[in-house]
């Protein structure tokens, strides 16, 4: 059974191809990283599998499960689950392939999928992949799925975790991009010191032919691209909101020279999707499995950086760190990961050429950094992720309904409406006549 577009619209000879369709309908569906679709997806197809989805949400798991049809299998599936999507779930869940375990193991994979599906239901009305890719045409860019050209297979390391399709704007091959590329990454609240020494590795690694990959956030990012492009470099800035949406808005212009030198910007999200710290750090992740090896330039002890540093320690890919002054707190993260031995010192632009080579890479596996000190704490720190998720989508002005909350979130409105009462109780989310928003004390600062 070829794959199908799940009911997202006739395909218009000339326009989007089915699989085209299906991959932007997912990527709108789900938040980035949701491992359940992708083993949906991976086991299937993406047609089919929005297909599954839609079944689900409209009669319920169990008969979907039941009803639907194996690509390439020509009969219903056996009630008992659909065939290999269970065992796939079950071995993701518990760290490797394996056998269902008769004794309740099903049952917990079923609930896994109902819990999917519920925060996939108020999605599923507003999917309008058409109007996306549409989009993405005006503004010059391209998706990727696995089946394009172009596609970098790299980033199928990630396992279930892994996109199901790219958004691109500027240089569509990635698969050339990425080659041989190094990820450099570093604190927003950076310093002179850490600024100069990321924008001396980018230029020097760039002047040899290797691409940067970065976030295009400020601080260490922004200074790795312009490194890059002093020299003529190809850079590409991984997004966390649609690449519709150049973010953060003051290095606009930087993320367009990248663009315009050979370069991309890149997400997984939709255009008009909004940079929600959700996906911040699961963007993280494609930065690490874009890049051959990752350098941590400047972080702090609680950087998102080391975010970045711990999906590419998971992922066995060259992890090095730059020492800064002992005395300096922006560069604690970097010395947490020498001092655990995740990362290997890197000083200048020809060791990180070391950490490119096979014989870098064997030097510098590890393990990721280890949890931050629980004195260092941030608003939102103590709450549950899809509590965090809704405190992300809260409106400073007017209000929202649980359902609005549900569909902004990628949340089930039964998760919503829990959520918002934790968030009530912590005096983060204060009720309106007309839904909930962000409380006074928080919306003022």
């Amino acid at each position: 059974m070829t794959a199908d577009t799940g009911d997202t619209g006739d395909t218009a000879a000339g326009d989007w191809d089915a699989e085209t369709l299906a991959r932007a309908a997912w990527s709108s569906l789900v938040e980035p990283g949701d491992h359940v679709a992708g083993v949906l997806v991976g086991r299937y197809g993406a047609g089919p599998a929005l297909r599954w989805a839609r079944l689900a949400a409209a009669r319920g798991v169990a008969v979907a499960l039941a009803e639907f049809e194996a690509p390439g299998d020509g009969g219903d599936v056996e009630p008992d689950g659909v065939p290999g999507v269970d065992s796939d779930l079950e071995g993701e869940a518990s760290g490797g392939p394996g056998p269902l375990d008769p004794g309740g193991a099903l049952q917990q994979v079923r609930r896994r999928l109902a819990t999917a599906v519920s925060r996939w239901e108020p999605r599923l009305a507003e999917l309008d992949p058409r109007r996306d890719l549409d989009k993405l045409a005006r503004s010059g860019g391209t998706l990727l799925h696995p089946a394009s050209t172009g596609w970098p297979s790299v980033v199928d390391d990630l396992g279930p975790g892994a996109p199901l399709c790219l958004w691109v704007r500027g240089e569509d091959d990635l698969a050339a991009l990425a080659r041989g590329s190094a990820a450099l990454v570093g604190s927003r609240a950076s310093t002179a010191y850490g600024v100069r020494v990321a924008t001396d590795l980018a230029e020097g690694l760039a002047a040899r032919g290797v691409g940067i990959v970065s976030g295009g956030a400020y601080g260490i990012d922004a200074a790795a691209h312009r490194g890059a492009l002093a020299v003529d470099g190809r850079t590409v800035v991984l997004l966390a909101g649609g690449v519709d949406r150049l973010y953060p808005q003051g290095n606009a212009r930087l993320i367009e020279a990248a663009m315009a030198s050979g370069g991309a910007a890149v997400s997984e999200a939709p255009p008009g999707a909004i940079p929600l710290r959700s996906r911040f750090l699961q963007r993280n992740r494609l930065i690490a499995a874009l890049g051959s090896a990752t350098v941590v330039v400047e972080a702090a002890w609680r950087s998102g950086a080391l975010s970045t540093a711990h999906h590419a320690a998971a992922l066995l890919r060259p992890l090095g760190a730059v020492p800064g002054p002992v005395t300096s707190v922006a560069s604690a993260g970097c010395h947490r990961l020498l001092r655990s031995g995740a990362a290997v010192c890197v000083t200048d632009t020809a060791e990180v050429l070391e950490l490119l080579t096979p014989a870098g890479g064997l030097a510098t596996a590890g393990g990721g950094p280890e949890p931050g000190p629980a004195t260092d704490a941030r608003p939102g720190d103590d709450l549950d992720p899809g509590a965090r998720r809704v405190l992300d989508v809260l409106p400073r002005r007017g209000a929202a309904s649980h359902e609005d909350l549900a569909r902004r979130a990628g949340l089930s409105v039964a998760e919503a409406r829990s959520a918002v009462g934790v968030l009530a109780l912590a005096g983060q989310a204060e009720r309106t006549p007309s839904g909930w928003r962000l409380s006074s004390p928080r919306a003022g600062a």
